[in-house]
């Protein structure tokens, strides 16, 4: 006699629930980045907050600037121009120069930060590779931060030119060139292009040392990755009496080169923002090749690193 078999009520849902889902390499670096972000709140917090800091301080100097309109000082046409003009310049500069500084700590802190408090344990412990975890670090100082940095640079000029319209509305100043001298859309697509080439590509094998540094320093990592190339740059120096490696840091830490200071003698900023001028440069792919070795190796050692 043979016995019916009688489907349990709950063995379908049961089954279906013991498959593991399969979760795609691009929704696993997204939520990379995303746990980046939500555990360092630094990388969009410190550029917001300057850009708090510049906006109130800009408030002040417009309404400064129109009592003296007013005649209370005297003022000139080129000074009206230059307090026009230079506040939007230094706010940029501001913006970029927090982001490359956060870019930097985040770095030589990132894996330094999951070995010190042992979180490491629990993260590989998770369904995720060594290479999704380095490469979603990575694209924080060299994306994500440049990207952020650009959109707040972008909100605060828009809010300095409605604060300064408003402030100076009545006060005999021409509104309308206000936003046409300004030439609001040029200065952000070039600002947009250097942040992504520069605080990117450029700053790539920065990144990737303080990356390297940070997965393999056993205390003190601003110490070990500082110290190195101090001492290459001694021993050159002492021993062959050149400075090529300084020039070298230098170069790398400033920027490209800008090629109409060698032809002309005159610095001109907007050449480097010429694609041909920039990604014709040797050093930025060499610069792009030791980034990748410093990759390499940052994701062959966390495989074996551990908490200290």
């Amino acid at each position: 006699m043979n016995t019916p078999n009688v489907a349990m009520p709950g063995a379908s849902l049961s089954s279906q629930a013991s498959v593991p889902r399969t979760i795609s390499y691009a929704q696993s670096f997204y939520w990379s980045v995303r746990r980046e972000l939500w555990e360092n709140r630094l990388v969009y917090a410190a550029p917001l907050a300057a850009a708090a800091i510049f906006l109130g301080s800009f408030v002040i100097s417009t309404i400064n600037l129109r009592y003296r309109m007013h005649g209370v000082w005297p003022v000139d046409t080129g000074s009206q121009h230059q307090a026009f003009t230079l506040p939007f310049e230094l706010s940029a500069a501001l913006i970029m120069g927090i982001a490359l500084v956060v870019g930097i700590f985040y770095s030589l802190d990132t894996l330094y930060g999951e070995r010190r408090d042992r979180s490491i344990l629990f993260w590989k412990s998770m369904p995720v590779s060594d290479l999704t975890t380095v490469l979603s670090k990575l694209a924080i100082p060299l994306v994500i931060i440049p990207v952020l940095s650009f959109a707040i640079a972008l909100v605060t000029q828009f809010i300095m030119l409605l604060l300064a319209s408003t402030v100076l509305l009545g006060s005999g100043a021409n509104i309308a060139a206000l936003w046409t001298q300004q030439s609001f859309l040029r200065f952000s697509l070039e600002l947009f292009y250097h942040m992504l080439t520069v605080h990117g590509l450029w700053y790539a094998p920065l990144y990737a040392w303080l990356l390297l540094v940070s997965v393999t320093a056993p205390r003190a990592p601003f110490v070990w990755a500082v110290l190195p190339p101090f001492m290459v740059w001694a021993v050159e120096g002492m021993a062959f009496r050149t400075s090529h490696f300084f020039n070298l840091m230098k170069v790398r830490l400033t920027g490209p080169p800008d090629p109409e200071m060698t032809m002309t003698g005159k610095a001109d900023f907007m050449s480097m923002l010429i694609p041909h001028h920039f990604f014709d440069q040797p050093g930025l792919w060499i610069g792009l090749a030791v980034a990748a070795v410093f990759v390499a190796a940052t994701i062959q050692i966390r495989r074996y690193r551990g908490p200290i």
